[in-house]
């Protein structure tokens, strides 16, 4: 039994990285979406993310899994402490259009797992926002 956690922004094409964790679960494997958002970031205030975050819920409900947002100025530290809270087996992220290699947060979040999570990372794909 793995646990799969789908880290997501705030954009409504994360829906792509959602249906890939879905579509990765083994039966008895559990999924959760993530979202951290930095302390000063009000996303209830701005009606079009709130929207998409809103449907990034639908999304991670419809696959069986739960939507959690974190607040936090530290992404990477929030994230790999919810990996160790939940016992994370794999990350799924996606990567930004200009990025052909791994990001540089992305190389950084492998080195504070230490290899104890495995990272899967989508590449971007023509005609995204």
């Amino acid at each position: 039994m793995a646990t799969i956690m789908v880290c997501v922004t705030k954009q409504k094409t994360c829906q792509r990285l959602i249906k890939f964790g879905k579509l990765a679960m083994m039966p008895g494997d559990e999924l959760h979406v993530v979202h951290v958002a930095s302390y000063d970031y009000n996303f209830l205030g701005d009606s079009e993310e709130n929207r998409a975050l809103e449907f990034l819920y639908e999304q991670a409900r419809e696959a069986g899994a739960e939507l959690t947002v974190l607040k936090s100025n530290d992404t990477l530290g929030a994230l790999c402490q919810l990996a160790r809270d939940k016992h994370v087996d794999k990350f799924i992220m996606g990567s930004a259009p200009e990025q052909d290699v791994k990001s540089g947060f992305i190389s950084r979040l492998e080195r504070k797992l230490n290899g104890s999570v495995e990272v899967i990372t989508l590449p971007w794909e023509s005609g995204q926002e």
